[in-house]
């Protein structure tokens, strides 16, 4: 367990999928949003297309994928600052689900926050601004066993490797 968490881990440090990982921390807080589910109960996060799994009672239909679609946007257009605190554990369980945390994370945590849209613990690399992202867009969607797994991608500028990531 521990050697796949540090796989897992290791990926997301990579500065390649920075814009994708970044963008899937607004997509799980446009989601609590949106439709008032919890953050993703899995992702899959690369540089061209990624897919992220909700619980949720049913499909997304055309209309709600537009919508999640256009808000996804509107926050990237913000030109948000994305930036790490760091904080004691004891804390960060009183505000964040630390149930993805391997066991032996202790002491204190890092927090990335977006702008004040988004804070949770994370090891990943992120840019250090939303105006880096490009445009989000809604693939596709599916449901099965009551997970909407929605697909998505990232356009323009932020497919390839930017300088500056956190």
């Amino acid at each position: 367990m521990m050697e796949a968490t540090d796989q897992a881990s290791q990926k997301f440090r990579d500065q390649g999928i920075a814009p994708s990982h970044t963008a899937e921390h607004l997509l799980n807080q446009t989601m609590v949003r949106m439709f008032g589910c919890g953050r993703a109960v899995s992702a899959h996060v690369e540089r061209k297309k990624s897919k992220c799994d909700y619980l949720l009672p049913s499909d997304l239909t055309g209309q709600q994928g537009a919508e999640l679609e256009r808000g996804m946007n509107e926050v990237i257009a913000q030109h948000l600052q994305v930036y790490c605190e760091y904080m004691p554990k004891a804390e960060a369980e009183r505000q964040f689900d630390l149930s993805k945390l391997p066991d032996h994370a202790s002491g204190d945590l890092r927090i990335v926050k977006i702008g004040s849209y988004d804070a949770c613990p994370c090891v990943g690399a992120h840019v250090e601004n939303t105006s880096e992202l490009g445009r989000f867009k809604v693939l596709s969607t599916s449901y099965e066993g009551g997970v909407c797994r929605i697909r998505w991608r990232l356009g323009g500028e932020a497919m390839k490797v930017l300088p500056g990531f956190l």
